[in-house]
């Protein structure tokens, strides 16, 4: 038996911010959707919860540790170690769909990664290397 417990009012509940995503991901099953949809969708999920993307995190930031981590998890676990850092994984219908994604930021979060130096260094990594590849000359950012 499990001496872990945790106050479900006390979560921030990820869907709460996710039904867009959630939305979206429904109607992938019937049809296709763009992936830029999903992606603009999980990224407005984690500035909404966050203030950060998982663009403004280099792999790099994260210890081999930490990648066989992520790796190793499942929805069980996950949903545990969510909840451990105050977060909830779950919606109505269950585990959600980018548990893994969540992961990773609330791992972030919790080794102190979500910092505006972080965020322009991985941005300016992400730019140099557009700018290497042939025939681009320019890269345009909205910020």
């Amino acid at each position: 038996m499990s001496t872990v417990a945790f106050d479900p009012l006390a979560l921030t509940r990820i869907a709460d911010f996710a039904r867009t995503l959630t939305r979206l991901h429904k109607t992938a099953r019937r049809r296709a959707v763009d992936d830029d949809q999903i992606d603009r969708a999980f990224n407005a999920v984690c500035m909404s919860v966050w203030g950060y993307t998982i663009d403004d995190i280099s792999d790099d930031l994260f210890s081999a540790t930490d990648h066989t981590f992520l790796d190793g998890l499942d929805e069980a676990r996950a949903r545990i170690f969510a909840a451990e850092q105050g977060y909830d994984l779950v919606d109505d219908e269950g585990m959600l769909t980018d548990w893994g994604g969540f992961c990773w930021m609330i791992l972030a979060e919790k080794r102190g990664l979500l910092t505006p130096d972080n965020r322009a260094a991985t941005r300016a990594a992400i730019e140099e290397k557009y700018l290497e590849a042939p025939n681009v000359i320019g890269v345009i950012v909205g910020r």
